[in-house]
């Protein structure tokens, strides 16, 4: 393959789905005019070539770094001269992100780590900004008469080590102006968590809260998904009456999480609510008590319970925003979040729906670890529940593989690609070590444990796969994945002869996934174990109505426990009068 050095410039429109969404049809034009007038132009005069344009976006490569920062500086010299009347509600104002490095020349088009940083680099600038890397610094100090403001070190998403970056100091940019900006969203789901109330009139209760809110705050800190706002910016706000969405304006967040205290008698009542900051809309509320005798191990229980319940709450807040974006204005992290409720389903269709969009997220970022994880997970299952195609099995263990090396620092990725590799390859001890790794990285995942438990189950450490289940629901009694804690102590109980429990389990998880044929077969056989034939017929009917075509055959082909353990379970659903 053909490789070179170049310069790579990567910009982007801020807020442009918010633009589509309040004039569609002007912002398109206005956008249009833009690229035909100022950035092609003035790319082209400085020897450049566009070599993608992404909707809103674009990359361009420079044989020359000067060249490269002099026409980033002149387009957004060009824009904000454009925008000087314009109104600021429609205003176009680019991000735009500068490298040095070597990338790999396809035909027209550019990839590579060079490629890759740049787009970073992007991501990181304010508007109207510029953000390059320490390599261009170095060619360009000495040539170029702007300044540069040094910000550290910075680790992004898939790239592996840290990135030295700098901005480059343009009229309007000096750092007064910024902090008197709004700062940007971040490109993921981003928290402020406010100083609790104390509602109980005894000073003694606002230690207890302050611990409780530094604990939250800690514990969101350790979730790779999330930006957290760090405790000292937010107990800023503490004691003073500011409209929330202020206060998410100025902190540069999505979501803001508040609460209160109050102590009764030997009781603790906490309350928590979650608000989406751009309008004050209530996103999520509830309520959490405890006896106060031992308000540390209270402390801890609460802090668990609330982080465990944010996650997957604001993993669906977001899944609805992506749902409301318009297809044309999607990036990588879009079309996984869209793909997330299809993988939730664990149904043939939704998988191939999954598989789709988990398919164009990595082909705008193809190292996006969770999005290779629920892809393996998607092949998966298509592998065991579609007719053991060969390569499904292979597609499966290639995305596996990539979860596990590219998301070494991500749970999610971790404790799916375990997941798959110990359903398919059935090699138990890497996939606990993995899985293990995922919840030293984050405790509170309730996706963690409940894939574990799967995989205990599995390895036949029944008791590690009962707690793990256990901790998983109670982290997040409402998560859409529950059904696999609900599996994994369903057929523990079969296997241990505990019937009743079996039939309790496979119908919550039922409850939970309606569509997943297993936990159907799992309550067929519960019923049949228990000689309960009339409602193990009911159930196979049931069964035969989600997938018409299922047969035990098929059942036991998946090869997921001991073969003596499958041969118990076709036992009990050929009592049913379920197919061969």
């Amino acid at each position: 393959m053909d490789r070179k050095l170049a310069a790579i410039l990567a910009a982007d429109v801020v807020g442009y789905s918010a633009l589509m969404e309040r004039d569609e049809t002007g912002t398109f034009e206005r956008l249009t005019g833009i690229r035909k007038e100022v950035i092609e132009p003035e790319i082209a005069k400085r020897r450049g070539c566009i070599f993608k344009l992404m909707g809103d976006g674009l990359l361009a490569e420079f044989g020359s770094v000067v060249d490269a920062v002099e026409c980033a500086v002149s387009l957004q010299r060009a824009l904000n001269e454009r925008n000087a009347e314009v109104p600021q509600n429609e205003r176009l104002e680019l991000r735009i992100g500068l490298n040095l490095g070597e990338v790999i020349v396809d035909g027209d088009d550019r990839y590579g780590e060079g490629v890759n940083v740049s787009a970073r680099l992007q991501q990181l600038a304010d508007p109207g900004g510029i953000c390059i890397s320490g390599k261009v610094v170095r060619e360009v100090e000495k040539t170029l008469a702007f300044g540069f403001e040094s910000m550290g070190e910075q680790q992004v998403k898939n790239i592996a080590e840290p990135i030295t970056v700098h901005r480059i100091v343009q009229e309007g940019t000096s750092p007064e102006v910024r902090l008197a900006r709004a700062p940007p969203l971040p490109n993921k789901p981003s928290i402020a968590v406010l100083a609790f109330a104390n509602m109980s009139g005894d000073p003694e209760q606002e230690y207890f809260a302050d611990g409780l809110v530094e604990d939250v705050i800690t514990n969101l800190s350790k979730i790779p998904s999330l930006f957290v706002i760090a405790r000292n910016s937010t107990f800023a706000y503490k004691g003073r009456t500011i409209d929330i969405r202020q206060i998410a304006r100025e902190l540069g967040v999505r979501y803001v999480l508040e609460g209160s205290i109050r102590r009764a008698a030997n009781r603790l009542r906490i309350t928590a609510q979650l608000i989406e900051g751009k309008d004050a809309t209530h996103i999520w509320a509830d309520r959490f008590e405890g006896a106060a005798e031992d308000i540390f191990d209270l402390q801890d229980q609460l802090t668990e319970r609330i982080v465990g319940t944010l996650e997957p709450t604001i993993l669906r807040a977001e899944i609805e925003r992506a749902r409301r974006k318009r297809p044309d204005s999607l990036d990588a992290y879009d079309f996984f979040l869209r793909a997330l409720p299809h993988s939730y389903a664990n149904t043939p269709p939704e998988t191939g729906e999954a598989l789709r969009l988990l398919a164009e997220a990595l082909r705008l970022d193809p190292s996006y670890a969770c999005a290779h994880g629920y892809a393996a997970w998607g092949y998966e299952q298509r592998f065991l529940r579609g007719g053991f195609h060969p390569e499904d099995r292979a597609a499966a263990l290639r995305h596996a593989n990539a979860a596990l090396a590219t998301g070494g620092d991500d749970p999610q990725a971790l404790c799916l690609g375990a997941f798959v590799h110990a359903t398919i390859t059935h090699d138990y001890d890497r996939s606990i070590n993995a899985l293990d790794r995922a919840l030293m990285l984050d405790g509170n995942s309730s996706l963690a444990y409940g894939l574990s438990s799967m995989v205990h189950m599995f390895n036949e450490t029944y008791e590690q796969s009962r707690d793990h289940a256990f901790k998983a629901l109670r982290l997040s009694p409402l998560d859409p994945m529950n059904y696999h804690s609900y599996l994994a102590l369903a057929w523990v109980s079969l296997f241990t002869a505990h019937f009743e429990d079996a039939v309790k389990y496979s119908a919550l998880g039922i409850q939970v996934n309606p569509g997943f044929s297993i936990l159907h077969a799992s309550l067929v056989a519960s019923y049949a174990n228990l000689d309960r034939l009339e409602a193990a017929r009911a159930a196979a009917g049931r069964l035969l109505e989600v997938a018409p075509g299922w047969t035990i055959g098929e059942f036991v082909r998946m090869d997921v426990v001991r073969p003596q353990l499958m041969d118990k379970l076709a036992s009990a659903l050929r009592k049913a009068g379920l197919p061969e």
